[in-house]
């Protein structure tokens, strides 16, 4: 197995090296959203691309529960790999697969039940009720197939292994375009047939890599005495899972009551809004991958006792991911209906797309700060840090901002999309504070 020691060598050319597959993985992610959208755009009308975005805006919170979770057994792992207790790697393993596997099966049947409600609380226009419910249901029944793919890839990438998780979810993409174009393009399936790709394409994903997994050298015998739960264990990884499952999960959730609250302004104000937050979640791909990159390397280097290695990689990492994404924030800013395009040929989507694009897309340079500066404090243990502080600046500011503008007669999108980069910029400022204080410098190992 491609693991790599992430407190050896450059802090530059480790970070980078780690970094590059954390960037197509989360690229190749970010293509089962996109690729939904875009066929169904292309194929089928701005019901269907509201459809779409509203039900992938509920799955994204549930996915970002999962994410959450996960990551505190990547920084667990991170931190006894870096200090060289292989048997306590392993342990934490099989707490990981146990617990995770009940937390799949609970969210598959809350989610899967409960998809009608969700799509009414959603303010969804008429005519994308049924595709939504549609979507959201059957991607549902695939929650165990995300929550599967989330644990393998957080354990390796503690590990130091950032290469397999990018080629699980490189066939899963390729597959899941397959899909699409098949179910969605030739069937005419609408929202439905991209949901049956997604789910097909993420169990492959997910089988596949235990199947690797099982036939390398990996710190795991999957016998099952090995699977099991240890409350002490289970204590830490969820003491640093669940803030991130918390944050990830309410951020998301923010955004899904402003998806509701422009659903109720009109259904192209809507597809609108979906169509630029695909547009802006590739543009932050970069500091994610960066961010997912430094929690790792952090986490290795906190254990192995050397938290100067650590903050360098932050410093490079927040350098180089700002550098790269103002390279994605000129044309946003130029020529932003050229990428409302990419995904929608319907003047009036495109022309309240550009409006939003213009205020949103400053919030790309904001936050290479702050998930960089995440990324770091995870990698310390500090996750309840990072959850206050993105619960904060998204509840006290970006989410009021939008509702109180949405009230303004005659606003447009363009007011509305200050309220991203505004909540961003207090949590830079907060985050900013605390790194003064050095509280994140206490070791994670030595609080157990």
């Amino acid at each position: 197995m491609d693991q790599t020691d992430l407190t050896q060598g450059s802090v530059a050319k480790t970070l980078f090296r780690f970094a590059v597959p954390f960037l197509a993985a989360t690229f190749l992610q970010f293509l089962y959203g996109a690729v939904d959208m875009m066929v169904v755009g292309r194929f089928s009308s701005p019901a269907g691309i509201t459809a779409v975005n509203t039900s992938s805006q509920l799955m994204q919170m549930v996915t970002s529960v999962i994410t959450g979770l996960t990551t505190g057994g990547t920084i667990l792992i991170g931190q006894y790999k870096g200090a060289g207790e292989e048997r306590e790697v392993s342990r934490t393993i099989g707490n990981m697969f146990t617990l995770f596997g009940g937390v799949a099966v609970v969210l598959t049947a809350v989610i899967a039940l409960s998809a009608n409600g969700l799509v009414a609380l959603m303010q969804t226009p008429a005519e994308a009720v049924e595709p939504a419910q549609q979507y959201l249901f059957i991607c549902a029944c695939g929650t165990v197939f995300i929550t599967g793919y989330n644990s393998v890839s957080g354990i390796l990438r503690g590990l130091g292994d950032s290469k397999r998780p990018m080629y699980f979810i490189a066939i899963s993409c390729i597959l899941n375009i397959i899909g699409d174009l098949i179910l969605v393009g030739g069937f005419g399936l609408g929202a439905a047939g991209a949901a049956i790709a997604t789910v097909a394409a993420q169990a492959v994903s997910f089988l596949l890599s235990l199947l690797v997994l099982r036939q390398g050298n990996f710190p795991f015998d999957f016998q099952p005495s090995s699977f099991g739960i240890q409350a002490g264990r289970v204590r830490q990884l969820l003491r640093l899972g669940v803030p991130i499952c918390l944050q990830d999960g309410l951020v998301t959730l923010s955004f899904v009551i402003i998806t509701a609250i422009v659903n109720a302004i009109g259904l192209d104000e809507s597809a609108a809004v979906g169509v630029v937050e695909r547009i802006i979640g590739f543009a932050m791909l970069i500091p994610i991958a960066f961010s997912s990159a430094l929690a790792a390397l952090t986490a290795q280097n906190m254990g192995a006792g050397l938290p100067d290695r650590a903050k360098q990689g932050t410093f490079i990492a927040t350098g180089a991911s700002l550098a790269l994404s103002l390279l994605l924030f000129l044309p946003l800013q130029l020529v932003p209906k050229l990428a409302m395009g990419l995904f929608t040929d319907d003047a009036s989507v495109i022309a309240h797309g550009a409006l939003y694009l213009h205020t949103y897309s400053l919030d790309v340079l904001l936050v290479c700060f702050i998930f960089c500066l995440n990324g770091f404090y995870s990698g310390c243990g500090r996750t309840t840090f990072t959850m206050a502080n993105g619960l904060t600046a998204t509840f006290l500011v970006r989410v009021p901002l939008v509702f109180f503008f949405s009230r303004i007669p005659g606003i447009t999108l363009f007011q509305i999309g200050l309220a991203a980069p505004a909540a961003s910029a207090l949590q830079v400022i907060m985050q900013l504070v605390y790194f003064r204080t050095g509280r994140w410098s206490r070791s994670l190992l030595r609080e157990q």
